[in-house]
């Protein structure tokens, strides 16, 4: 319903006629004329009996609805999830930030972390904690970027576009819930965040799905200033749905500067912090 109310019949390509209109957008009629389909069988799809359509039926809703990719896969996550035989226990996962994953983390040069679909960040470098150091001082762990963009005031100061990236984290989380409507996990974050959040659950209600595989951000970190960054999310191997994010910046840009001076953060925030710095000044007097 949310994606045939945002098509006008201009947009389809249907006949302007004359009059007041009673629905935002297309009608279901329409929707279903564009799809070669009857309203009656078009109308039960809209209300969830998805199951059993097939591709072509598929196909036909999604360029009527002039899906973009993400917003088509997640009509067919939502098909699969309803045919016969879908409802299925959902398998116990196993902690994939194995030794291994760690080492590979620690010998990138730029930030780097470990993410799952649920938006929790499972493993970092010492660039990438430093990137991300209200995340890990959060109480609740493992720490969660949607709990942070909503949650947490701090996240206004440092997303310069927080609006996109609330945006951003519902739709991923929509898009999530879709390929598994049994993760208890997915269920309760998502509960917990309407309740606590109105505006939450007024992007929520919007029903936008959008995949977390590139882009770019500009933060305003607290000790190295602003950074514009592009990401990249890399899908480990034996789990689709939890991938490595690398940040990097431009060469040659302020951004490339500040992920050098995060660098050097980054070590003195591992140093043992026994003397200050006055003491350090102070020379012993000679008699």
């Amino acid at each position: 319903m949310s994606r045939r109310e945002r098509i006008t019949p201009q947009q389809a390509g249907l006949p302007y006629v004359g009059g007041d209109r009673r629905v935002k957008g297309l009608r279901r009629e329409e929707v279903a004329m564009l799809a070669d389909l009857s309203v009656e069988y078009y109308t039960r799809m809209e209300r969830g009996q998805l199951g059993g359509a097939s591709e072509s039926v598929l196909d036909a809703i999604a360029r009527a609805l002039q899906l973009d990719d993400d917003e088509r896969a997640h009509l067919y996550q939502l098909a699969r999830n309803v045919a016969p035989g879908s409802r299925r226990k959902r398998a116990e996962h196993t902690s994939p930030i194995t030794a291994s994953v760690q080492q590979v983390l620690d010998s990138m040069s730029v930030p780097a972390v470990v993410q799952n679909d649920r938006l929790d960040l499972l493993a970092a470098n010492d660039l990438g904690r430093a990137l991300y150091a209200d995340l890990f001082t959060m109480a609740k762990k493992p720490p969660n970027f949607a709990r942070y963009v909503f949650l947490d005031p701090r996240a206004e100061g440092f997303y310069a576009d927080i609006d996109e990236a609330k945006n951003l984290l519902v739709a991923v989380l929509r898009a999530t819930a879709g390929r598994d409507p049994l993760d208890k996990e997915v269920t309760e974050l998502i509960g917990e965040l309407s309740t606590r959040s109105i505006d939450f659950s007024t992007r929520w209600a919007k029903h936008n799905v959008r995949s977390h595989s590139r882009g770019r951000k500009v933060v305003h970190h607290p000790a190295v200033g602003t950074m514009d960054l592009a990401y990249d999310d890399f899908a480990l191997p034996g789990d689709p749905h939890v991938s490595i994010t690398t940040y990097t910046a431009d060469p040659g840009t302020p951004s490339a500067d500040a992920l050098t001076l995060l660098a050097t953060w980054a070590e003195t925030q591992k140093q043992p912090q026994t003397v200050n710095d006055d003491v350090r000044r102070i020379r012993p007097r000679h008699p």
